[in-house]
């Protein structure tokens, strides 16, 4: 493992680039002949190789393109993409010519991406399929200030009578000469990402090209990367995390970014792309996690003892390692030999067996996910931010790693704990403000720069633990207040369940909205001689009080006044495609609650 000390010498300061696109110019000129990304080429079945050079020529290739709009400096232009070359060049030209990018996420509906459109004003908007802008052509009054539509499929489309449509080929054929070239300050707008937020319409998070640089560095401070390490990206760079972590911090270091297929192929693609650095959402380590489960029930109790073994003495030597724990023995040194080969390295090889860290971030790892890999070798790191900090705030280095918190604040970032718990912080990274939002700004950021994270929080031995939103506090019809968040958490570390949405706001006792783990259902219904096919069984009162006295048992830990009391049952999981998770995997109270609405009023009726 690199330390601090060995901070290379090629990387790209914030400083010294000043804007991206200056990062990009400079990486350039600096390592042109290495390769800069990996992509899967459907045409020719296989997997290629672009320079930093090659991406250079892309980049100029948009740029003239796109200069042929005659766009001002400051004008906003949208990407609806998945992860690629394109996004990396369209990005890169626009911001070349002093444009302002507004990520959308590729699997967004079309009210939410309409709404965007809208806001910011958008005037060109780049998408991957035909179908995506048929689903928003019907709301095209909506945002009237787009021109221009681009599209990666090359069949054309009728147009509005006041737009221009063009696949991306025929529009990358119609180039100037070199456009003049414009020089942006650090502090100028870079991006609006809009927050994905679980309540309420999304809000447009205004970041400078510095804060976004400044950002990404002080990452590279704490974990390093360089021209050896491959990035695999499927987080989608419509995400701040995705985007100053997967795409910015490897540029400034110089590193490789391989682009996943999709998530179906994620698997697939660890083991061909075999990356050395992973970064993900806690969703992804906790399916890896659920397979690894799966697997041991079916090979039986010796196969779950080998493992139970290893990952408690990994967990042990890791423990040693930091200094918090006692050196392993001669004979734990033996069975490690016997293990390492036997069951750890088995289980890491399905991460292409060469990951030098592994990075979770966006929301709590849940404990036991946590320090199953950890016990297995991987060097998996746990962070905490927002998108209107660009986006990290704490993360854990390597060599004080705390599984459970968010880390240390990054180099130069400063934090506090106001006198509701709340978490504050302060840095060059915060956010210029809100998009057209200048009282919602105000109220996000004091006149002395601590940005109000929303996030409950305490620091011990000089590390920081989010104990949920302030937001998430529900204040029940008796007064008392009831840490949803916590209480989520705490249910979802029992494998019975996939999804938790905790209810109590104004009522009188607090209840769950619960998705059940098939199998652990058909267990139970089978030991209550109930059909597990039958979805009218989960209403049924044994069921509901079996899931609830389980429950008392996770939450045995918690006051009475924080017991789940009452629980609706369902097997059908909230999804993106569906509406009921954002683009980041986090359930959308709001709407979750809607959808239920009367499921939730005859759930507190039978119990008055």
């Amino acid at each position: 493992m690199k330390t601090r000390t060995d901070f290379r010498s090629d990387v790209i300061p914030a400083d010294a680039a000043g804007t991206l696109p200056e990062l990009f110019r400079i990486r350039v000129r600096r390592t042109p002949d290495l390769v800069a990304y990996r992509q899967f080429d459907i045409a020719q079945a296989q997997w290629i190789d672009v320079t930093w050079q090659a991406m250079s020529e892309r980049v100029g290739q948009w740029r003239r393109s796109l200069a042929t709009l005659g766009l001002a400096p400051g004008e906003r232009v949208a990407v609806q993409l998945r992860n690629g070359l394109d996004w990396v060049g369209y990005e890169q030209a626009a911001l070349a010519l002093g444009l302002v990018v507004v990520p959308l996420y590729p699997d967004d509906n079309p009210g939410n991406l309409s709404y965007i459109l809208q806001d910011s004003d958008s005037r060109v908007l780049l998408v991957e399929t035909l179908a995506q802008w048929r689903a928003l052509a019907p709301l095209r009054e909506r945002f009237p200030a787009l021109t221009q539509v681009l599209c990666l499929e090359p069949s054309g489309a009728p147009p509005a009578d006041d737009l221009t449509f063009s696949s991306v080929a025929d529009f990358l054929r119609h180039e100037t000469g070199e456009p003049p070239e414009h020089r942006a300050a650090p502090g100028d707008l870079a991006t609006i990402v809009y927050t994905s937020g679980t309540t309420g319409r999304p809000k447009g998070v205004m970041l400078s090209h510095f804060s976004i640089l400044w950002n990404a560095e002080a990452q590279l401070k704490m974990v390093l990367t360089d021209h050896d390490d491959i990035f695999l990206s499927f987080l989608p760079l419509s995400h701040t995390f995705e985007r100053t972590v997967g795409y910015y911090f490897p540029m400034m270091a110089g590193s490789c970014v391989a682009y996943a297929r999709s998530l179906q192929d994620l698997r697939e693609d660890l083991l061909t792309i075999r990356p050395t650095v992973l970064i993900s959402v806690p969703r992804i380590y906790e399916r890896a996690y659920a397979r690894i489960q799966e697997k041991l029930a079916e090979d039986g109790r010796l196969a779950q003892w080998l493992f139970s073994q290893a990952v408690e003495l990994g967990w042990a030597r890791f423990l040693a390692g930091q200094g918090r724990g006692d050196p392993p023995g001669r004979l734990d040194r033996l069975l490690w030999r016997l293990l390492r080969p036997l069951v750890a390295d088995k289980v890491l090889a399905r991460l292409g067996g060469r990951l030098r860290i592994a990075i979770s971030g966006a929301a709590p790892l849940r404990a036991e996910v946590a320090r199953c890999f950890i016990g297995l070798g991987l060097n998996l790191l746990e962070g905490y931010g927002l998108t209107e900090s660009a986006p990290t705030i704490a993360g854990n280095p390597a060599e004080d790693n705390v599984p459970g918190s968010a880390g240390v604040p990054i180099p130069g970032m400063e934090i506090r704990i106001a006198d509701n718990g709340e978490l504050l912080a302060r840095g060059p990274s915060v956010m210029l403000g809100y998009w057209k939002r200048p009282e919602e700004t105000r109220t996000m950021i004091e006149p002395d720069g601590w940005l109000h994270t929303g996030d409950l929080a305490e620091m011990r031995d000089g590390h920081l633990f989010i104990r949920g939103r302030l937001k998430d506090i529900l204040v029940m019809s008796t007064g008392e207040k009831v840490p949803a968040g916590d209480l989520e958490r705490t249910i979802l570390e029992d494998p019975w369940f996939e999804q938790a949405l905790v209810l109590g706001e104004g009522r009188p006792f607090v209840a769950a909205l619960l998705v059940l783990e098939r199998q652990a259902w058909s267990a139970l219904a089978a030991s209550l001689s109930l059909d597990a096919d039958d979805e009218g069984s989960l209403g049924d009162k044994r069921a509901r009080a079996a899931v609830i006295e389980r429950i008392g048992g996770l939450l045995s830990e918690f006051p009475a006044h924080e017991q789940v009391r009452g629980v609706h049952l369902l097997l059908t999981a909230w999804t993106l495609d569906n509406g009921l998770l954002t683009p980041t995997l986090k359930v959308k109270r709001e709407e979750v609650e809607r959808r239920f609405a009367e499921a939730i009023r005859m759930l507190y009726l039978d119990h008055d």
